[in-house]
């Protein structure tokens, strides 16, 4: 046989093995196989604590809790150690709601076990998150408390703390008044009286004892909520749009939408809040995500009197300008741009990410289809007056208000507005955004819009029994 005969048989025998191996046989073992986390981020909130992984790879993993102390445990398979993991640790912050503390380590070769430390029972939700925008394969924990507080109530007693303190301050004032007022003249100089020696005439020496301050009046005490109290008190919720894992648009200068929006909802909070007999409930507070339809639940829960969502949007172009504001659309949306503008705002859950175990389309779908005439009717009666005041403020976009299927409208009992604020892609109108003084202005068109609405549509009593 001949030399070259006998390389070729070689070669097919070689060939014929490597075809009968299996593929994990085949493929190099190693580092190689693990994910690599590019990324880990923690997000804060009375509401939940979010923590993020983000990964090249999609990452299984498997969790359970422990008592006394509370835990959760989470096994993370397909992983090594490294130092992006280890920053985790000090993601953490003393202030964090629901976690006390992070602790990692390698469990086995290809797991690694995350045990966090809770400072309260949780009921936690763990998904994984599909690449999406500029965010690669993500692993999400999602801390929910185990006992939820009930809003509305919380709400009440915040209304009856500011009362109490105001009682508390202006007794206070009015109790040093008082002493003041009863304090004798002791410390005023010595009146000389004429005499032989020309001395001044010693003090009396029965000088009354300086009278004690007057006492403050107690404040008066906590009471429950009663019905009286619920339905004299108009409850407005404020949607600051995006949050956590999304940033919304962002400006030619890096301005965030989640940011400036939420100042501004802060702000109107503190100016809508001024009214005794009105109170404000943000669907966010801090910066953490909250899913569409769940801000949607948040206004119901509280029998919100109407929803107001703020937003500063981005377009194509930079020329864009102008604020607008957008009411729920039963039918086909008013214009192109509505529909384009409800599109990019219906995507939001995908950017900040939704537990799709719990989120049930159809939910929304109902919603939609409950949806009144009536509801839409006083929308539009809403928009109509906050567009006319801030049109005082600045350019508008369009000068009646527009319509599309806005999923965050639509709850179906309560008069909902989504207002552009300016967008945020247009290099001067994102600089009126980060300017303080031209946010006080928005501020107080808002504010006054809602105030008008109120004067010509005074909110139904709530039928709601406190326990």
């Amino acid at each position: 046989m001949s030399a070259e005969r006998r390389r070729a048989l070689r070669a097919m025998g070689s060939l014929a093995l490597l075809l009968r191996l299996p593929a994990a046989a085949a493929a190099p073992s190693g580092h190689g196989s693990n994910s690599t986390i590019v990324a880990v981020r923690v997000w804060p909130a009375e509401a939940y604590t979010r923590v993020t992984l983000e990964s090249d790879k999609a990452l299984a993993s498997t969790h359970f809790m422990v008592e006394a102390p509370d835990r959760l445990v989470i096994d993370v398979d397909g992983l090594e150690l490294s130092p992006n993991l280890r920053g985790l640790l000090g993601k953490v912050k003393a202030d964090d709601p629901f976690i006390a503390g992070v602790r990692v380590g390698q469990n086995t070769p290809r797991v690694v076990r995350i045990v966090l430390d809770l400072k309260q029972p949780v009921a936690p939700q763990i998904f994984t998150l599909a690449p999406v925008a500029a965010y690669q394969h993500r692993l999400v924990f999602d801390l929910y408390p185990k006992v939820a507080v009930d809003p509305l109530l919380a709400l009440i007693k915040e209304k009856d703390q500011a009362e109490r303190e105001a009682a508390q301050s202006v007794q206070d004032a009015l109790g040093e008044l008082i002493a003041k007022l009863d304090k004798p003249a002791l410390n005023a100089p010595a009146v000389a009286k004429p005499g032989a020696s020309g001395a001044s005439a010693p003090a009396p020496q029965n000088t009354p004892a300086p009278a004690a301050p007057a006492p403050a009046l107690p404040a008066p005490a906590p009471t429950e909520p009663s019905q009286a109290k619920l339905d004299r008190l108009i409850v407005i919720a404020l949607d600051p749009g995006h949050g956590g894992e999304d940033p919304g648009a962002v400006g030619p200068s890096g301005l965030r939408e989640k940011d400036v929006v939420l100042a501004i909802a802060q702000q109107l909070r503190e100016r809508l809040n001024r009214n005794p007999n009105m109170r404000v409930m943000l669907t966010r507070d801090a910066d953490f995500f909250v899913p569409l339809q769940e801000r949607v639940q948040k206004a119901r829960r509280v029998q919100a009197d109407l929803f107001v969502s703020i937003h500063a949007d981005a377009f194509f172009t930079p020329q864009a300008r102008g604020a607008s504001v957008f009411a729920l659309s039963d039918g086909a949306a008013s214009s192109q741009a509505a529909k384009w503008m409800a599109s990019r705002e219906n995507a939001a859950d995908l950017v900040g990410g939704v537990n799709a175990a719990v989120k049930d389309a159809s939910v929304l779908k109902a919603m939609l289809d409950m949806s009144t005439t009536a509801q839409i009717k006083d929308s539009l009666k809403l928009g109509s007056e906050v567009l006319g005041q801030i049109g005082r403020v600045g350019t508008l976009h369009k000068r009646r208000v527009e319509q599309a299927g806005f999923a965050v409208l639509k709850a179906p009992d309560v008069p909902s507005i989504l207002v552009e604020t300016a967008f945020i892609s247009n290099p001067e109108e994102e600089a009126k955004l980060r300017d303080p003084e031209y946010q006080a202005k928005l501020v107080e068109a808002l504010a006054t819009g809602i105030a008008r609405y109120f004067a010509k549509n005074p909110p139904l009593a709530r039928h709601r029994a406190l326990s």
